[in-house]
């Protein structure tokens, strides 16, 4: 928690102002490489067919839907159903096979303890969405204490989903489960509500409807950049970090 102002030397002081003056002088501005391409296209091929088989998923499941647009209707739509379930299980799979390690990175942050820091900005989250201009959010880390729940609330959703998706299409094509089907359906039913609670909460923010996360899109459906200046209001802990060693930092023409 930030417990004060930082105390910066004479010299420290100079050596930023200095830095900011060639900084403007060349006309570029420093960004950090926040999402990989194959990140960003696992994202966002997955969040395409996730809204896709939520939209086909109610014609679907819900028969006054499906009474309203025929049964030749609802036999297309099944089958694109079907199609785009195995892309939304597929693409995740073969994406977490070609980087271990980054699907590691993504569950070591999701698990990582809450501090100080934490626990505040969970609090002052909502009064700071409407009332931003006067409030200040403590730093955080790479992944913010609120996206860490959201967020794995949608990979325990979206698993819930896959997996069940999969039985169902097993059990009314090659197996019989019998009354299991039933119990599958239920918490395929189950994943949806989660996916829709917490999935539209998750593109609410990302889309940047509220002031403070205007742009925010562009990190996944972008190059996966952030400006400096972004980077340090939303995420203080990690931009220090990067910009300390200078691995992910780029720059970019202002």
């Amino acid at each position: 928690m930030n417990k004060g102002p930082v105390a910066v030397s004479a010299e420290e002081a100079a050596k930023n102002q200095a830095f900011l003056a060639s900084m403007a002088a060349s006309g570029k501005e420093r960004y950090i490489k926040r999402h990989s391409l194959q990140a960003r296209v696992t994202h966002d091929v997955t969040i395409i067919a996730c809204i896709l088989l939520a939209i086909s998923g109610l014609f679907v499941f819900v028969p006054a839907l499906a009474a309203a647009v025929g049964p030749n209707t609802v036999w297309l739509i099944r089958m694109s159903h079907r199609i785009i379930g195995v892309i939304f299980v597929a693409v995740p799979l073969i994406s977490a096979i070609m980087a271990p390690k980054g699907v590691a990175h993504i569950f070591k942050n999701l698990f990582a303890k809450w501090d100080s820091d934490d626990k505040k900005w969970m609090i002052l989250f909502f009064p700071y969405l409407f009332m931003a201009k006067w409030i200040h959010m403590p730093d955080q880390g790479e992944v913010k204490s609120g996206q860490r729940f959201a967020d794995g609330m949608l990979w325990f959703a979206g698993a819930l989903m896959g997996v069940t998706g999969v039985l169902l299409l097993l059990g009314t094509t090659v197996v019989d489960f019998g009354g299991a089907q039933g119990i599958f359906l239920f918490l395929h039913d189950l994943g949806f509500l989660l996916i829709a609670v917490f999935a539209l909460a998750h593109i609410f923010l990302g889309a940047g409807i509220f002031q403070p996360y205007r742009g925010t899109y562009k990190l996944m459906f972008g190059d996966g950049t952030v400006s400096e200046s972004d980077a340090l209001y939303h995420w203080g802990h990690w931009a220090r970090e990067e910009l300390t060693t200078g691995d992910h930092v780029v720059e970019k023409k202002a």
